[in-house]
């Protein structure tokens, strides 16, 4: 098993809630890509990289400390705002995103952190970041 599927799980997160996420945003580059084909590649990348230990470890930190906003901070925001003033996340969400695709993976995570498509939208402050920047990343791959 991925190490970071238990993570995603606690979460209510599937595989396949991330290539759906993942697809959301989508645009084909031809009219004859196969896009069945072009979910299968993006579902690889993803269990390679939740197999990965910083990739892993970074999701673990983005669950703890959504954990650790919502039981110190009573006006913690609701999961589809990000207070004004928190900016760890976004340095989660990059870290992952550029670890994963470089520079191209950061700035794909940028579009991805903006629309929130699919379950990512649905998630607190941190995970949203990190699970945005790994599909995001890993979308970037998937199209190299």
């Amino acid at each position: 098993m991925e190490r970071a599927m238990p993570i995603l799980a606690k979460h209510g997160l599937t595989l396949e809630d991330l290539v759906d996420a993942g697809f959301d945003l989508y645009v084909s580059g031809s009219k004859n890509e196969d896009v069945e084909k072009a979910k299968n590649r993006l579902r690889e990348l993803l269990l390679i990289f939740l197999e990965d230990q910083n990739v892993c470890l970074l999701l673990a930190a983005a669950s703890y400390l959504d954990e650790l906003l919502s039981s110190t901070d009573q006006t913690a925001p609701s999961q589809s705002e990000d207070p004004a003033s928190l900016v760890a996340d976004e340095l989660i969400g990059m870290s992952i995103a550029e670890y994963i695709a470089g520079k191209k993976g950061l700035f794909n995570y940028v579009r991805y952190d903006r629309e929130k498509p699919g379950v990512i939208g649905d998630l607190p402050p941190f995970m949203d970041d990190a699970v945005g920047a790994l599909v995001a990343a890993s979308m970037t791959r998937a199209f190299e």
